[in-house]
Parts: structure tokens; sequence; C-alpha cells
């Protein structure tokens, strides 16, 4: 099993998009592939249809009132499981920090999943805090999506000096272009230093009304514009990942 989390120290830079589209194509390859919204917002599980279906299931989670599997619900799509999010998950920092070993706690619940899933996608809420540094303990791969502009950059080097500065591995993060708007010479100029530097990937999701749409839809991208170019821009993300992480 595999787990790659979808995680940015910044918000709004087009986390939960990727998470959801990768993993639609994981599970349309036929792997087995899990979604974990870690996320109190819900966003991943509003655009699969999905809600927990136990009150303050994230908390209970944690805290093992409700084991992991139970948690797992089915979404419209073949091979593509959920575990949803609610508030509750906004409490997580809370509870780790009151266990023992609560840098690990999300590793000892991911090992329950290892005969069930080829693939878990953990779609994390942005910030540094407890959660995040189990989110990193118990990644095989920290993907980060970054806009092409200063700030987004920045979060991305914070990140990289708390890796380091936690004696975390920092090989772990691979990062991609989000977002990417080509009217907008920032951002041409931005991802020409960072490939220069072969940072990022080199494929990229661009900024595009496609992508937005999914929360019309609720569904993946592929599911209602598989022709598209944002469409095409994920299968060769997709492909990039592949070769590199799995």
């Amino acid at each position: 099993m595999i787990t790659l989390a979808f995680y940015n120290l910044k918000g709004g830079v087009g986390k939960t998009a990727a998470a959801i589209n990768l993993a639609y194509l994981s599970a349309k390859e036929g792997k087995k592939t899990l979604l974990w919204d870690l996320d109190p917002q819900g966003s991943a599980s509003f655009y699969l249809g999905v809600e927990a279906l136990v009150k303050k299931e994230a908390k209970k989670i944690w805290t093992n009132e409700l084991d992991l599997l139970d948690a797992v619900q089915a979404s419209p799509y073949e091979n593509l499981s959920v575990i949803p999010a609610d508030l509750s998950a906004r409490n997580a920092d809370i509870l780790l920090n009151d266990m023992r070993q609560s840098k690990k706690k999300l590793a000892s619940l991911l090992t329950t999943l290892k005969k069930s899933f080829d693939i878990v996608i953990l779609d994390c809420p942005p910030g540094i805090s407890l959660l995040h540094e189990n989110i990193v303990n118990a990644a095989d791969w920290v993907l980060m999506p970054n806009i092409p502009t200063t700030l987004s950059i920045r979060s991305y080097e914070t990140v990289s000096t708390y890796f380091k500065e936690n004696g975390l591995d920092i090989s772990t993060i691979k990062c991609f272009f989000s977002m990417v708007d080509h009217r907008k010479n920032l951002h041409h100029e931005t991802m020409q230093q960072f490939y220069r530097d072969k940072i990022f990937f080199k494929n990229y999701v661009p900024y595009l009304s496609d992508v937005e749409k999914m929360g019309i839809h609720q569904a993946p991208l592929e599911t209602y514009a598989g022709s598209s170019y944002a469409a095409q821009c994920y299968r060769d993300l997709w492909k990039e990942i592949k070769k590199n992480c799995l």
C-alpha cells in the first residue's frame, strides 16, 4: 500500500481538486483506492457526494471509538472508497496532543488498511501542526501543489525549512504547479525558475473553469469533461507521479 498526502501550508492552491482527480484516475486503472478527507471543511467529501454516517466520526476515529475500516464508504465510482470528514476533524491536534506516541497515531491507523487498499490518498488541511507531523510520518510521499506566485512558493520554502529543522525526510516532498494561468508572465517566469532547479514535476494543473465546475457536478473532472485540456493535464500529472512515486 502506498500513501500519498496532498498537502500545502497554504490553502486555496488546488489541493483537493488534485486529490479527487488523481484518486479517480488511480481507481479507474483498477487500483483499490481510498481517499481519506482529513480537512474539516469536507470539500473532498462534498465532491464525491459522501457524508459521515456517525456523529463526530472524525473524532471517534482518532480516539479509537470507531474502527477506521468501519468509517470507509463506497463512492459512486468503482474501486474508489472514501473516509469523509466532518467538523469534529478540527479537533485533531487537541486529541493527538493528549495521546502517547502522538506523532505516529496516523501511521498506526493506516496499518489497518494495508490488506484492503493499494493506494491511500490523504486530502490534508493547510497548516503546520501535530496533525501534519502525523501526516508526514505516515505518508510515503507528500505531494505539494503550488500556484506559481511569490507567496505560494514561499510556503514551499517554509515547509522545506520545517522538514530540515525537525529531521524529516525532505526527499519525500514532490511538488507540482497548480492553478497555472498562462496569461500571467509571473506564472511563466516562476515556473521556469523552479524547472531549472528540478524541484517540481514537469506536468502541472491549469487554472480553467472546467476544474472549478467540479463543485457544480460534484464529480471528478474526468467524468464530465474527459476530453478537456485540464483533464489531460491531470492524466499527464498522474503518469509522472506513478513514474516517480509508485
